[in-house]
């Protein structure tokens, strides 16, 4: 074997070592990993249009830009939790001539991570003015705006709604922007990426269940042991009852109780001693009554109310809380943020809320609810960074305020 002398045998092993060494490392690995992931609990095969928007969403090249892996990293904490194989049992092969799962990890992240899109951004009417135009509801984004997965008609058919798209961004007058079948689809798709939490309450449950099981069996010796200590103290009451005979006789020798029998003064600063701890604890009380006001003002995270608001909220709501006319209600100025009880404003948030007319318009698209993603900690904070922005100067909320109305306590 000469490979100086010999090219055949330089390329053709060249070439068989790198398809076998691609195959062990890459290709098998990969097949195994897309035929043995188990999908999560909870977790539901794509739908046929669902299906149809993952194909849609490979064929417009947009993994070319976004995400769909999170990574154990404190950056990616906005986009979920940490990615798990699970997550991507579902995503099979899109037919016979592309046998293997769409590569819909991505390997650039130009835009934000979509593993979570469908919980972070959960309306359908975004969705669709995003696609149409990104800079209808993202002034500074540089994704390209897709207008070939819509339709411009002269009237709305039966069982379709036209998106509301802004001024700047509409068709002429009396026309109409519809999404076709492939934009329907790729919004599907989108609004069906949500994570499903790790379950794995169940394994504590297990091992507090163990020693319930061990301590039955155990119980004849618990009684064994019972009846020994019972057999004892059966001995030493004897004992126990000559020391107590004995004891009035060493009493009636020593003469030193009686010269102990006086003794008023500490009866006398007893009365005192009760009479301070009152005023003492009144002072407490006083003090603790105007505590959690202060704690309210003082205690809430600022960074993490900007945080979350980017993350969750600005979207729709817009950097300077003015919304989106007609489509997203504004903040600056809203009578619920205003209020001073901020129980709706809290529960809207926790809940989400659809069909609201604020100053007589009628918002239509639904928001999203916040229960299952946001702390009472990261819930307090957004709350309390809409109620003091943009010239909003309301009460502030606490994460115990949340945690009532999460509870359903007034």
């Amino acid at each position: 074997m000469n490979f100086h002398k010999n090219h055949w045998l330089l390329f053709s092993f060249t070439f068989f070592g790198f398809v076998g060494l691609s195959l062990i490392v890459g290709i098998l690995p990969a097949i195994w990993v897309q035929n043995n992931a188990k999908p999560l609990p909870g977790a539901e095969p794509l739908t046929v249009l669902e299906s149809k928007g993952l194909g849609v969403y490979i064929g417009e090249g947009c993994v070319a830009c976004h995400t769909q892996q999170v990574r154990p990293l404190e950056m990616d904490l906005p986009w979920g939790r940490p990615a798990a194989p699970g997550d991507y049992a579902y995503v099979t092969p899109l037919g016979p001539w592309a046998p293997y799962a769409p590569a819909v990890l991505g390997s650039q992240r130009t835009g934000p991570d979509l593993t979570n899109i469908g919980q972070r951004q959960a309306s359908d009417v975004w969705n669709y003015l995003h696609f149409y135009n990104p800079r209808s509801v993202v002034p500074d984004s540089i994704m390209p705006a897709y207008p070939w997965l819509f339709e411009i008609v002269s009237e709305v058919p039966e069982g379709k709604a036209a998106v509301p798209l802004p001024a700047p961004y509409a068709p002429e007058e009396g026309k109409f922007v519809i999404p076709n079948e492939r934009g329907e689809a790729l919004v599907a798709y989108m609004l069906s990426l949500k994570q499903l939490p790790l379950v794995a309450e169940a394994e504590p449950e297990a091992a507090a269940s163990e020693p319930e099981a061990e301590a039955t069996p155990a119980a004849p010796e618990a009684e064994q042991a019972a009846t020994e200590d019972a057999a004892t103290e059966q001995v030493t009451e004897p004992e126990a009852a000559a020391t107590e005979v004995a004891e009035p006789e060493a009493e009636a020798s020593a003469p030193e109780p009686e010269a102990q029998a006086p003794a008023p003064e500490p009866e006398a600063a007893a009365p005192e001693q009760e009479a301070a701890e009152p005023a003492e604890t009144t002072a407490e009380e006083t003090a603790g009554a105007t505590a959690p006001e202060t704690a309210a003002v003082a205690e809430w995270d600022s960074e993490l109310g900007d945080s979350m608001y980017a993350n969750h909220c600005v979207a729709c709501h817009q950097a300077n809380g003015t919304g989106l006319a007609a489509v997203f209600p504004p903040l600056a100025g809203n009578k619920v943020v205003l209020d001073d009880d901020p129980t709706e404003h809290i529960r809207t948030v926790l809940e989400g809320k659809s069909g609201s007319t604020i100053d007589g318009v009628t918002y239509a698209s639904p928001m999203p609810a916040f229960a299952a993603q946001l702390s009472d900690e990261q819930l307090a904070a957004v709350v309390n960074h809409e109620r003091s922005s943009w010239g909003n100067d309301a009460l502030l909320v606490t994460p115990a305020d949340v945690a009532a109305v999460r509870g359903g306590t007034p």
